[in-house]
């Protein structure tokens, strides 16, 4: 396993998982929120945001998380050994969410990119709340038709229990 892909809603998990595979792994993390948003959570071209991603993947072996379906499965998916889908509550995911927003508000985050505090609104929340029903299946439809092996973690006590087992 030396290129991995993880997908699931915001607050799943998802930068937790990949920094602890990667150390565990010794693998470089590559967080699609950082090299897509610009400082004061600015959306870049796209073009720009796939030649960042691009040449942070060009290497043999590195970690991605984040959905980001459209723009970047075609990049990704066809060199990925395995694809992880984090399957949280979504009231997990929106506390998460909530307890990320009132620790850091008004920093940023090491998986963000400078210049992006932290901050809510509530077209956020709204996706975060119908993920589930509005856009994990397209995110596993999408990533299914790439044919690589995928295994879903339910809750954070698979989640551990992977990790523990790599």
């Amino acid at each position: 396993m030396r290129r991995v892909v993880i997908l699931g809603c915001s607050g799943s998990g998802k930068s937790t998982l990949a920094r602890a595979m990667g150390e565990r792994l010794g693998l470089p993390v590559v967080h699609l929120d950082a090299l897509f948003w610009r400082p004061g959570w600015r959306e870049p071209e796209n073009e720009g945001f796939r030649a960042r991603l691009a040449a942070a993947i060009a290497g043999d072996a590195w970690i991605t998380d984040g959905n980001f379906v459209g723009r970047t499965f075609d990049l990704r998916l066809p060199r990925a050994d395995l694809v992880i889908y984090l399957d949280q509550p979504r009231r997990i995911c929106l506390w998460r969410v909530l307890r990320r927003w009132w620790a850091d508000r008004g920093k940023t985050r090491p998986d963000l990119a400078e210049g992006c505090f932290e901050n809510l609104d509530w077209d956020f929340l709204e996706w975060v709340w119908t993920f589930e029903r509005k856009s994990r299946p397209r995110i596993e439809a999408t990533a299914a038709s790439y044919g690589v092996p995928t295994i879903t973690l339910s809750g954070d006590k698979a989640v551990a229990e992977y990790l523990a087992g790599l």
